[in-house]
């Protein structure tokens, strides 16, 4: 049976797999970023990563948080917007290799495993963040 689009609701007309993937990211993103910011002075010791890198790191990721959210939330997904998120995790997952490729900490292995783990699930919601505009054209 075909369903005709012109009676689905706006949502559902524009992507309910890239609404559930920007949701997820803002969700991921501000959980960690509260981790980073509130539990800087605990973590510093355990990952060897300075605890001002730490807050300011997650204190950045929590108004990307609420627009990634706000985003997922809009009647119309803007292409421009998800494009910008999609940027967003790119870079942050490149800056954080590029962290431990220059030396400019020295992490302990768990400090290692926590911005690699970063590093992997920002690309992997970049790719699918792409994967769900593309099903939007």
């Amino acid at each position: 049976m075909m369903t005709n689009t012109s009676t689905l609701s706006p949502r559902a007309a524009t992507g309910t797999f890239l609404r559930t993937v920007l949701l997820t990211d803002a969700l991921v993103s501000g959980a960690t970023g509260l981790l980073m910011a509130l539990a800087a002075g605990v973590l510093e010791p355990i990952l060897q990563v300075p605890a001002t890198l730490l807050r300011g790191a997650g204190l950045a990721l929590l108004p990307y948080a609420a627009f990634v959210a706000m985003l997922a939330r809009r009647d119309i997904l803007p292409r421009a917007g998800v494009w910008a998120v999609v940027a967003c995790n790119v870079l942050w997952a490149i800056d954080c290799v590029a962290l431990l490729l220059t030396g400019w900490i020295d992490p302990t292995l768990p400090g290692v495993a926590f911005v690699l783990i970063q590093a992997v699930v920002v690309a992997a919601f970049a790719e699918l963040q792409v994967v769900g505009l593309r099903r939007l054209a």
